[in-house]
């Protein structure tokens, strides 16, 4: 995940927090979060076939992949993987406490 677009979506929540006028229909901070999110998940699901690849290619006796490359993979991905399902737990989470807000 890249740490500048992270960084540029803070900066314009901010410039909004303030009541500065940079950005007043908000439209680009949530089309930023979601273009983040979206390379997030793909990150995430690369980080997954990289990691059957490798597995495989060690299965099959390739001399070219060694055990330590195959759980450094995995473990990658498993990181990458719970990283995201808290991610999703907390949007869940967010959503169903705006919805139970009183109008």
């Amino acid at each position: 995940m890249r740490i500048d677009g992270f960084q540029n979506e803070m900066q314009a929540m901010m410039l909004e927090a303030t009541g500065s006028k940079a950005n007043p229909t908000g439209q680009q901070v949530g089309a930023d979060f979601g273009n983040m999110l979206s390379k997030a998940i793909n990150n995430v699901n690369g980080l997954q076939k990289t990691s059957s690849d490798m597995q495989m290619r060690f299965d099959r006796g390739d001399e070219d992949v060694s055990l330590s490359d195959v759980m450094i993979a995995r473990n990658k991905s498993s990181v990458a993987f719970e990283a995201t399902i808290q991610v999703r737990n907390k949007l869940v989470e967010a959503y169903k406490e705006l919805m139970n807000m009183p109008v």
